[in-house]
């Protein structure tokens, strides 16, 4: 069988049996401005309130606003209102939103590792769990 059959064998199965492409697709559900921080937040500064969120730079509030609620369209994530006063909103990741965290997770390792002298005032490759580690132990000082 020559080469170009089995190209053109390959491009018919796609061609039947997928609509997108899966790696496209994620990024579409992704790679909208902020998603990923939002993500970020949520999963490793525990940031659940509108308010925290904020704090992301160069988000502003209708911004913001979009984004969750293209978030929670995607059922990356679920929103809860407590019924106080003043009335509570509070977000958290479904288990789909859930599932991205081993993604976040390589695209850091692949920034600390291979894009040191942009991440890092030094330069110096690091290992993600490392920065993982300093994150935590400045938020927990924080609270």
């Amino acid at each position: 069988m020559r080469v170009q059959q089995v190209d053109e064998q390959k491009m018919d199965w796609f061609t039947e049996n997928m609509a997108t492409c899966p790696i496209n697709n994620a990024f579409k559900i992704m790679g909208k401005k902020f998603t990923v921080l939002l993500l970020r937040n949520m999963v490793y500064f525990n940031d659940t309130r509108f308010s925290q969120f904020l704090q992301i730079e160069g988000i502003n509030p209708k911004t913001l606003s979009v984004r969750l609620r293209d978030m929670k369209k995607e059922g990356l994530i679920q929103r809860k209102v407590f019924p106080e006063t003043p009335v509570r909103i509070e977000y958290s990741l479904t288990g789909k939103g859930k599932a991205l965290i081993p993604i976040l997770e390589q695209m850091a390792e692949f920034s600390t590792q291979h894009c040191s002298k942009d991440v890092f005032k030094d330069g110096k490759p690091r290992n993600f769990q490392e920065v993982l580690g300093a994150w935590k132990r400045i938020r927990s000082n924080d609270l």
